[in-house]
């Protein structure tokens, strides 16, 4: 199969280290979901918004993933922690087993692009980003 369209997130400089990360509207299984790209030690990592413990999202707040340290992403509901280059399971409820489902996520031009692929999709209203 072809590989999918990039769809454009937002400009790489509004991707904070250690800060907030970018939610974005996909589609999972027909429904709607969320992923979430966030920038650790000066690379970017996107990954769908669903903890592998139970399938909820992450985040607290909006945006809000990394823990109190800010040095892992942290599942506000179960405390489950996940390394933000790999997205594995480094502690909590899924210590060692698991891991977030990591999302193409390609940083060129000064803007942060997503790939969608055969199983995360782009919502219908998602526009391509163009070359």
């Amino acid at each position: 199969m072809a590989a999918a369209a990039l769809i454009r997130l937002a400009a790489s400089d509004e991707l904070v280290d250690g800060g907030p990360g970018l939610r974005f509207a996909v589609e999972l299984a027909g429904r709607t979901a969320t992923g979430f790209a966030i920038r650790r030690q000066g690379r970017a990592h996107a990954y769908l918004n669903q903890c592998a413990h139970v399938a909820m999202e992450l985040d607290w707040q909006p945006g809000v993933f990394f823990d109190s340290e800010g040095e892992f992403l942290m599942c506000a509901t179960h405390g489950a922690l996940y390394e933000p280059a790999t997205g594995r399971c480094a502690g909590g409820p899924c210590a060692g087993r698991g891991s977030l489902r990591p999302l193409t996520l390609v940083e060129r031009g000064g803007a942060l692009y997503w790939q969608p692929d055969d199983v995360v999709r782009a919502p219908p209203n998602a526009a391509a980003a163009a070359g």
